[in-house]
């Protein structure tokens, strides 16, 4: 049997990402998995310069990887309380492309934040966003992890006890959703 693919997509594009390590924990806490952490260094969307040169090569890579994905990972950062402009641009771009490639898609959703909410606002938003595009967004646990530059240790491993058992938790429920 084939290993189950999973993409992840990080809304923050910094080298050290707690959201790209979080995404990085939840793969490796679903188990054996082919994961993918997506590219989303789109340009901003421009209908005109869509019209003008079509869908660009990188958009359409990722909508093709959330295609052939069994399931989709988003950690959101939170800037001024809602998700980062580079996650909701890679969203607008991705809704350009022909076909469908989120529908039926099993997604799970989490965020990682400096503050003491962990994103908490930035992931309602994002939920909000992707009802558009109908995939199977599972509802918990939630996974807002707060303090987030403090949470992972040497060797970029979730730390806190309740962390790793909610996450676990969300993987579990992720397997079983594409077992569905």
């Amino acid at each position: 049997m084939a290993k189950q693919k999973l993409i992840g997509i990080s809304g923050s594009l910094r080298k050290a990402s707690t959201n790209s390590k979080l995404l990085a924990e939840a793969a490796r806490l679903f188990g054996d998995c082919d994961y993918t952490e997506a590219d989303i260094r789109f340009p901003l969307y421009d209908a005109d310069e869509e019209q003008a040169n079509g869908v660009p090569a990188a958009v359409q890579k990722v909508a093709d990887q959330i295609a052939d994905a069994d399931a989709v990972l988003i950690s959101t950062v939170e800037y001024n309380k809602g998700p980062s402009g580079v996650l909701k641009n890679a969203l607008d771009w991705i809704s350009r492309v022909d076909g469908t490639p989120w529908s039926g898609k099993p997604l799970a959703v989490m965020s990682a934040a400096a503050g003491r909410a962990g994103g908490e606002r930035a992931q309602l938003i994002l939920r909000s966003f992707m009802v558009p595009f109908r995939p199977r967004i599972l509802q918990g646990p939630e996974i807002h992890l707060a303090n987030s530059s403090n949470a992972f240790d040497d060797n970029d491993r979730l730390t806190g006890e309740m962390y790793v058992k909610e996450l676990t938790e969300l993987m579990t429920s992720l397997r079983a959703e594409i077992g569905r």
